[in-house]
C-alpha cells in the first residue's frame, strides 16, 4: 500500500511539472505578442505621452512572471480603448528614470494619468474588468 502512495505522488508531481511547463510556454508566447495600439514608452517620451488626455501606463519588466500574465490583458485593453485613451507599457529595467519618478516599487503596476496627473493606480495582476472599470472612472 505504501509503494502505491509513493507511485501516486510521483505521478501527480510529474503531471504538475508538465502542466507548469505548458503554462509557461503559453505565457511566454502571449508575452511576445503586442497590440498595434499599444505604445511603448521610454524615459525620453514618457512625459510627452502622458501630458494630454487619459493614458494607462503599465510598468513592467521582462523577468516578471506576473507582468507576463498581465500582458495579454493590456493588449486587449489597448485594442478596446483605441481612440478613447492611450495604453502604454514601460520597461522599468531599461527606463529607471521614469520608474523612479513615479515611485514604482512593485510590478506589474498600472497608473492611469489624466492630463499628466496620476489619477489611479493598480498594483499586481488585475482582471480586465477591474482595469476597464478604473479607466472608465477616469474617462468620465
Amino acid at each position: 500500500m505504501e509503494s502505491f502512495i509513493w507511485i501516486l505522488v510521483l505521478v501527480i508531481i510529474i503531471a504538475l511539472v508538465f502542466y507548469m511547463r505548458n503554462l509557461t510556454r503559453k505565457i511566454n508566447k502571449a508575452d511576445q505578442e503586442q497590440s498595434e495600439n499599444l505604445i511603448i514608452l521610454t524615459d525620453e517620451n514618457f512625459q510627452k505621452t502622458i501630458e494630454k488626455g487619459v493614458t494607462l501606463v503599465d510598468f513592467w519588466a521582462p523577468w516578471c512572471t506576473p507582468c507576463k500574465i498581465q500582458n495579454p490583458v493590456i493588449n486587449q485593453i489597448a485594442d478596446e480603448l483605441k481612440g478613447k485613451a492611450k495604453v502604454c507599457k514601460i520597461n522599468v529595467d531599461e527606463h529607471k528614470k521614469s520608474a523612479t519618478q513615479m515611485k514604482i516599487k512593485n510590478i506589474p503596476n498600472i497608473i492611469i494619468f489624466k492630463n499628466g496627473k496620476a489619477e489611479m493606480q493598480l498594483i499586481g495582476v488585475k482582471p480586465k474588468h477591474t482595469i476597464m472599470k478604473t479607466v472608465h472612472s477616469v474617462l468620465d
